[in-house]
């Protein structure tokens, strides 16, 4: 069958990711491609919520993507798929921080410092009338002005809706821990303004369109070279 037949399937059938990924196993590897339009998004805001770059975050992501098709045999069904792939881009977007030096803020991050700086003075009022645009920009501005501690449990909490038990194996935390950063970033982020922005939250951050296309694209180029060396 087609590839674009077996794609248009799975979306019809509506299969799962162990389905897809038993699938790839056993051969039909352009299938991978479910996988990562399914997870592009949400890779790419865990990436960016730690390491704070647009372009790491994409690099992470390529990377988390390739290093789990790599190891699809090791992935036991015990944990969600989508738990143990996004478990990857944490510690590859991790191993970046410890190789451009950035201890501290890494191990703020794991160590349970509660010393959060003040959100940016010059973040607009959420009072003010402004366009879904506006509102998903000053979201985005919040949200990475949090520390380290929290913004990685934020993003995956409360933008990318991932549940306390995920959030706690992607981090290595406990759900305890989840619970009492995600408190505390909430916060800081101030009651107003995520109301104002309201459902626009899962609209920040965006990865669609032609950006899940090219990631797309460079994965399976390197999968390709690496099959061939």
């Amino acid at each position: 069958m087609a590839v674009t037949t077996l794609l248009e399937q799975a979306k019809l059938e509506g299969w799962s990711d162990e389905e897809v990924v038993r699938r790839v196993r056993d051969g039909e590897t352009a299938l991978y491609e479910i996988i990562m339009r399914r997870y592009n998004q949400r890779l790419y805001r865990v990436a960016r919520a730690i390491l704070h770059s647009d372009v790491e975050a994409e690099d992470v992501v390529q990377d988390a993507y390739v290093r789990a098709y790599q190891h699809l045999e090791q992935y036991s069904g015990r944990a969600p798929f989508g738990a143990w792939l996004t478990k990857i881009a944490v510690n590859e977007a991790l191993a970046r921080l410890r190789s451009r030096g950035r201890i501290q803020e890494l191990e703020a991050m794991f160590n349970g410092q509660d010393d959060a700086p003040a959100l940016m003075s010059n973040m607009k009022s959420p009072e003010q009338q402004v366009s879904s645009r506006e509102t998903n920009q000053l979201l985005e501005e919040a949200i990475l002005a949090l520390p380290g501690t929290y913004r990685a449990v934020l993003m995956m909490r409360d933008v990318e809706e991932m549940t306390t038990a995920d959030t706690a194996a992607a981090l290595e935390l406990t759900e305890e821990n989840v619970k009492v950063r995600l408190h505390r970033a909430r916060a800081l982020l101030r009651k107003e303004l995520f109301n104002r922005a309201g459902a626009g939250r899962n609209e920040a951050f965006p990865f669609l369109g032609a950006r899940c296309d090219k990631m797309v694209r460079l994965v399976f180029e390197r999968l390709a070279t690496i099959r061939e060396s």
